[in-house]
């Protein structure tokens, strides 16, 4: 049975640890903020581009790009977005659950992130690049990334290209999703992030005219690679905050764990020194009882 003394040491011991998880709690709300704020103001950008080259795709005619072009699929490469740290709940978990279903044999990786490198690592699959992004991330970051990828393609090394990352929803709620990322398919779809918007009449009818110039095909031509590099920051920001979001609710979760096992040991400590006041009473009382 421990003594008053060490559950004082305890007490001491989580009083401390509270302390940090609360120092990283603030921290990590201060980051949240920044990079939801990032996330969110990212989305209508990609939207319209989207739209943009679907009428552009729409109004192309037969055009045809090396990386529109759709083939058997015998070797797949993912691009595997994880954090860098941890102590931000069952986020990298959940991510690296979805990425043990893919086939290990045809699939190869690339990843960006530390966590999802040690995965890779640690389960022993092909890993064909490795890349870093800050805690800002930056264009210049998913350009290269992006780039990577599309030369696995042009170059045959991957017949299709994913991407598997954490999709931020809310503060509390971030989901693993899989993106088709190549060959570039329907441009109408979902961006990351961003539910697919329908057309309104106006525009089913084709009633909406675009004056595309030089013309739609170099346009579309030009305007592809900077979709996929903007797709890829896009997903980039998307993944920053739902690695802020999670660490504060875990930090917030450790910090009121804590703040209640304080409150126990602290009902524990003074039940224990009741107990021994009452003793040390009782073993008085006897002995000036026995002297008379």
């Amino acid at each position: 049975m421990p003594s008053t003394r060490d559950i004082r040491r305890r007490i001491k011991s989580v009083k401390n640890t509270a302390q940090i998880t609360k120092a990283m709690q603030m921290v990590a709300a201060s980051k949240m903020r920044k990079a939801q704020q990032a996330a969110l103001a990212g989305r209508p950008y990609a939207e319209l581009l989207n739209s943009v080259l679907g009428e552009l795709a729409t109004h192309s005619g037969d055009f045809t790009h090396p990386l529109l072009e759709a083939r058997e699929v015998r070797k797949r490469a993912v691009l595997l977005v994880s954090t860098d740290k941890g102590l931000c709940g069952a986020l990298n978990s959940n991510l690296m659950r979805e990425a043990a279903k893919l086939e290990r044999d045809t699939t190869v990786f690339v990843t960006a992130g530390r966590k999802a490198s040690q995965f890779i690592a640690r389960t022993r699959r092909q890993l064909v690049a490795e890349f870093t992004y800050k805690d800002t991330p930056l264009f210049s970051e998913a350009r290269a990334i992006s780039k990577f990828a599309q030369d696995l393609f042009l170059k045959g090394e991957a017949d299709q290209v994913d991407i598997l990352f954490t999709n931020f929803l809310s503060t509390l709620n971030q989901r693993p999703e899989l993106r088709a990322f190549l060959p570039v398919g329907e441009l109408h779809h979902a961006t990351a992030g961003v539910p697919a918007v329908p057309a309104n009449d106006e525009q089913l009818r084709g009633a909406t005219e675009f004056l595309f110039e030089p013309s739609p095909r170099e346009v579309f031509g030009a305007l592809l690679p900077h979709y996929l590099n903007y797709r890829v920051y896009q997903i980039l920001l998307e993944s920053k905050a739902s690695e802020h979001s999670s660490r504060m609710v875990a930090m917030k979760n450790a910090t009121d764990n804590a703040k209640q096992l304080i409150k126990d040991l602290t009902l524990d400590y003074n039940k224990m020194r009741q107990a021994n006041i009452t003793k040390e009473l009782l073993e008085i009382t006897t002995a000036a009882m026995a002297l008379g």
